[in-house]
């Protein structure tokens, strides 16, 4: 693993510790390296509302919007699941606007098993600006 990866993994590791989940109690961490080299973490956030929680991946994509980037360039999810943790659908979708196709996604679960996927094989057939009639 790079020491790059290994940033990545320890503070999805460190920040899912701080997630919000009393329902599921299904913790996740995500960590995401912004074009600039910056690492931006989430957690989920859960709610009794079920549908108003919110993911991991979409802490770590507000927090860099927040800092002013747009464009990021590496992901890491990690939760205790028997298998590595994939992004869901809607946390796809939203790193497909922020993100190429060629992007790598890690995703892991606590005993150390990891699975690495480009988003282009996550999310075949993005929806994208190419979709929008911008004439």
């Amino acid at each position: 693993m790079s020491q790059s990866q290994n940033t990545l993994q320890q503070q999805a590791l460190t920040v899912r510790e701080n997630a919000y989940a009393p329902y599921s109690n299904f913790r996740v961490g995500a960590a995401i390296r912004a074009i600039s080299g910056q690492v931006y973490t989430g957690c989920n956030v859960e709610n009794v509302a079920y549908p108003e929680g919110t993911c991991a991946e979409a802490g770590a994509i507000a927090a860099m919007v927040a800092a002013g980037e747009t464009r990021l360039t590496e992901v890491y999810v990690i939760a205790d699941s028997p298998h590595p943790v994939t992004p869901c659908g809607g946390c796809r979708q939203k790193l497909a606007e922020f993100a190429t196709g060629d992007v790598v996604i890690t995703m892991a679960n606590l005993d150390g098993a990891e699975e690495r996927i480009t988003l282009a094989d996550l999310l075949p057939g993005a929806f994208g600006e190419h979709h929008l009639d911008n004439s």
